[in-house]
């Protein structure tokens, strides 16, 4: 059987056929720039113009809240229904994910060497997950233990109220406040995210702008050019953007693991967390994470990993498809 699946975000789009009987390697795969078309139905088309296949199921993760079938995706103009879709590209089922449900269904599909642990605590084999993402947003999703197996769910906590918990997080909140009148979690941990930390610690340092920052700004280059420049240390307020947001990434992440029990493990998806590595293993995301007061003991038993593999959500659509068809 083939069955086409899609990992569809605000900035690229993995696209991939599989059979069924021989996943995870594809009969096909291809990665696209979601800027540079105006439907899902479109890069589809394209994908599936050159290829000698037939594929009679799909499953697409997209980054955004699914009902009834149906997608608007956060951080891109596309409305996404699958009965359309079904009509369109004459596919017979079609179905919709949410990108982190998918991410989460993935992680059964990846091996020890996709993974780098940053606590190893102490995995409660039959406790719930939880999954976190940053990217062009900030995705969240649950895994529970049904008592047999686990069962992925997605949500939108990315996008709850941004907490502060120091003078210079407040003053972070008021800036940002001064563009949105909410500030969500999703404002402040994404690639936009971090390029507001690093325009924010200019002014806090009083610091004149590089003349690299509007430019890069607008060409959707400044949050890679921060983490270059924090990386080389050659520009101290990269430095200090980077170690707040891996602080701040650390405490989302640990209200995430309260919010679900999730003595199983955190995960960290997304884009940004396997280019960061270096600075989520220093003390500050740690020191967030279990920063929980009375909870703190529960905090250090849980454990906490990055997600290295960029295909974790393309996987998890397959994961998920197929166990549909298993149990038709």
């Amino acid at each position: 059987m083939k069955i086409l699946c899609g990992d569809i975000g605000g900035t690229k789009i993995q696209l991939a056929v599989y059979n069924s009987d021989h996943f995870p390697e594809p009969m096909a795969e291809n990665c696209y720039s979601s800027r540079n078309f105006s439907s899902l139905t479109e890069v589809v088309q394209t994908f599936l113009s050159n290829l000698d296949t037939a594929v009679t199921h799909a499953a697409f993760g997209l980054a955004g809240p699914i009902s009834q079938r149906k997608c608007k995706i956060t951080n891109l103009p596309w409305d996404i229904n699958a009965d359309k879709i079904e009509q369109e590209l004459q596919i017979p089922s079609v179905h919709l994910i949410n990108d982190l449900e998918a991410t989460a269904y993935g992680i059964s599909a990846l091996g020890e060497e996709d993974f780098i642990t940053l606590q190893p605590g102490s995995k409660n084999p039959y406790g719930n997950c939880a999954v976190i993402a940053a990217g062009t947003g900030l995705g969240e999703a649950g895994i529970f233990w049904d008592g047999s197996r686990y069962i992925p769910f997605a949500t939108e906590g990315g996008h709850c109220d941004f907490s502060p918990s120091s003078v210079l997080e407040l003053n972070l909140l008021s800036s940002m406040k001064l563009d949105n009148n909410n500030v969500c979690w999703e404002d402040i941990l994404s690639g936009p995210g971090l390029v507001s930390i690093y325009n924010f610690l200019l002014d806090w340092h009083e610091q004149s702008k590089p003349d690299w920052f509007d430019l890069y700004r607008d060409t959707g280059t400044a949050a890679e050019t921060i983490t270059n420049l924090a990386n080389d240390g050659s520009d101290s307020t990269a430095v200090n953007a980077l170690e707040l947001f891996s602080r701040l990434y650390g405490a989302e992440a640990g209200n995430l693991a309260l919010k679900h029990m999730a003595t199983g493990g955190i995960y960290l998806g997304g884009g940004i967390a396997p280019k960061i590595v270096n600075w989520l293993q220093q003390p500050h995301f740690l020191e967030a994470f279990c920063h929980k007061g009375k909870m703190r003991g529960l905090m250090e038993s849980i454990p906490v990993q990055v997600i290295l593999n960029d295909k974790a959500a393309l996987y998890g659509s397959a994961v998920y498809l197929r166990d549909i068809l298993q149990r038709k």
